[in-house]
């Protein structure tokens, strides 16, 4: 069903893969607030996934569909094995990173510092398409240093499409390899999304979808004018409530109000299954922080959340207290200001 709405270009909106961030217990909470959303993993190294705890590291829940698995690697016979690997997993598509800019990642030559060798891309992409029984996107910058983003981003959509790929990603930025920080790279350089506009006007029958310090809905559907995909990152993290509307706004559902005392049973039986797994409950909760930012209560639901659940025993209990901070203020007659599908 998703490749389908993607051979076809219907209108995509994504969360993005971001490390440390959108792991399984984001991506549950993400999909209590919309059902249709595309969710990234964080990003898997290839030689990880085939030699590391596979179920640590590639195991979902399988409400978590759509999925998409981004892989990050430069090796072509690694990134087939990954992909081989990843099959028995059931995802729906599988993404290679070719943005990261992160010294790890550079380390390892891959992530943004595929910019630099676009042939290198196209054949990775090739390869992973002879076993990959589901979409193989790329993920990209318009440029790193001091590349012309104009020929860059024009020479790798080239090749990566020749090669088999079935969607673009760009995140509107250049990624500088040198003297900037993973975080600084998301904000210093210049956001040019009018350069994205102009490789989908080239590309009119490839899906292309936009990154990129979209903060918002309003920006998101206003991309979507221009672009197949919208995909939004820290902006989904800090506030994740926004995600209540996306499939009304994005994919044209009914819009109501998200049952919040839903969300919050849910999320406590899941935390439940996590602890008698063996984990702690601030892992679950983390990805919680950002649901209620700028509501009553938020201040003292984040204080619970960020207290409580690192305490030893710590168990879902704590999740019924912090909401009550928002929703007894709710009941008092605050607005949280959302809608969803719920």
């Amino acid at each position: 069903m998703y490749a389908a709405a993607l051979a076809d270009k219907a209108k995509i909106f994504a969360v993005a893969p971001m490390l440390d961030w959108t792991d399984r217990h984001c991506r549950y909470l993400h999909r209590l607030l919309s059902h249709k959303a595309l969710l990234y993993t964080e990003m898997v190294v290839a030689d990880a996934a085939i030699h590391g705890p596979r179920d640590r590291l590639l195991a979902y829940d399988p409400s978590e569909h759509p999925i998409a698995l981004q892989l990050g690697g430069s090796d072509p016979a690694k990134l087939v094995d990954a992909v081989r690997v990843s099959a028995d997993y059931g995802y729906d598509e599988i993404n290679l990173n070719v943005g990261c800019p992160s010294d790890r990642v550079q380390s390892g030559t891959f992530g943004a510092c595929l910019m630099l060798t676009p042939d290198l891309v196209a054949e990775c992409v090739a390869a992973m398409k002879t076993v990959s029984s589901v979409p193989v996107t790329v993920k990209c910058r318009i440029g790193v240093d001091e590349q012309d983003p104009e020929i860059a981003l024009d020479t790798l959509a080239d090749k990566v499409f020749a090669a088999g790929a079935d969607a673009l990603w760009v995140h509107a930025r250049k990624a500088w390899l040198k003297g900037l920080s993973p975080r600084e790279n998301r904000e210093i350089p210049p956001l040019d999304y009018d350069r994205a506009y102009r490789l989908k006007k080239r590309f009119p029958s490839r899906f292309i979808g936009l990154n990129g310090g979209i903060a918002d809905l309003d920006q998101a559907v206003e991309h979507l004018s221009h672009m197949d995909g919208v995909m939004l990152g820290r902006a989904a993290w800090h506030n994740a409530a926004l995600l209540g509307e996306v499939d009304h706004r994005v994919y044209g559902e009914p819009a109501r109000p998200i049952d919040w005392n839903h969300v919050r049973d849910r999320m406590m039986d899941y935390a439940e299954s996590w602890l008698v797994g063996g984990g702690r409950l601030n892992a679950v909760t983390k990805p919680m922080l950002g649901l209620f930012a700028g509501v009553d209560g938020a201040r003292r639901y984040r204080q619970i959340l960020s207290t409580d659940a690192v305490r030893p025993g710590a168990g879902p209990e704590v999740i019924a207290r912090a909401f009550e901070e928002v929703i007894g203020a709710t009941a008092r007659g605050a607005d949280l200001g959302v809608t969803a599908v719920a």
